[in-house]
Order: C-alpha cells, then sequence, then structure tokens
C-alpha cells in the first residue's frame, strides 16, 4: 500500500511539474511576473513541488487571456461564438486578420499590376526611342 502511494505521488509531481514548465516555456515574456522565464524553469526543474506551485500562485499571469487558436476554416471560431465584434474588451484588442479577397477582386488587382508594367515597358521604350533619336541628330 505504501510504495502505491509513493508511485502515485511523484506521477503526480512530474505531471504538475510538466504542465507548468510547457504553461512557462509557452508563454510570452510579457506575461511572466515576478522572475525571469529562466528562473522559473530552474525553480521547477530542481525544486519540482514548490517551483511549481510557486509559478501558478506568483508567476502566473491570470488577468492576460490567451489567444484563441482555432484549427480549419477561420470562419467557425466566428460561428461558434469566439469572435466577432460581441466578444469582450479583452479580446476586442486583439488584432483582427484581413478580409481575404475573393477570386474576382484579386485578378482585378493583377490586371492592374499587368497593365502597370506594360505601361513601364512602353515608357522605357519610349525613353530608349527618344534617347536613340538625340544620338543620330
Amino acid at each position: 500500500m505504501l510504495p502505491t502511494v509513493y508511485v502515485l505521488f511523484t506521477v503526480a509531481m512530474f505531471a504538475v511539474s510538466l504542465v507548468a514548465l510547457v504553461d512557462i516555456v509557452s508563454r510570452d515574456d510579457s506575461q511572466v511576473r515576478g522572475l525571469p522565464k529562466l528562473v522559473w524553469v530552474l525553480l521547477v526543474v530542481f525544486l519540482p513541488l514548490l517551483g511549481s506551485a510557486l509559478w501558478f500562485i506568483v508567476g502566473h499571469d491570470w488577468s492576460v487571456a490567451r489567444e484563441n487558436v482555432s484549427f480549419g476554416d477561420p470562419r467557425r471560431a466566428e460561428r461558434a461564438g469566439f469572435g466577432g465584434p460581441s466578444r469582450a474588451s479583452s479580446w476586442s484588442a486583439q488584432p483582427v486578420a484581413p478580409r481575404q479577397k475573393s477570386t474576382e477582386e484579386q485578378l482585378a488587382d493583377l490586371d492592374r499590376e499587368i497593365e502597370f508594367h506594360e505601361q513601364q515597358a512602353r515608357l522605357r521604350a519610349l525613353e530608349i526611342e527618344v534617347e536613340r533619336r538625340r544620338r543620330a541628330e
């Protein structure tokens, strides 16, 4: 019975330490309080139980909302209620991805770009012709 308790305690301590380490490493430096990230990592590695507890009590910034990661079509998050203008103010400060252009808009942009480069080529050809005529005079 007693060795089972030790095994369970060891597994639990390892799991909590692993979660703390992943949380420390995945956070931005601005979301870490108290000590630099490297010190927190060393504290959790060398003093797993105390370091993990201190990280979640002191070092973890609970006021900062984590970025919502969506997989697949970004419109899924909007349909599920995770995006859009009705979101809480903490989410409204995050940058909004620019709207993707439709195929017709992309083709129109390409047509304008081709026309611009054709005009530039005509201008260069005219400048070369003018320069050639000046030298012939």
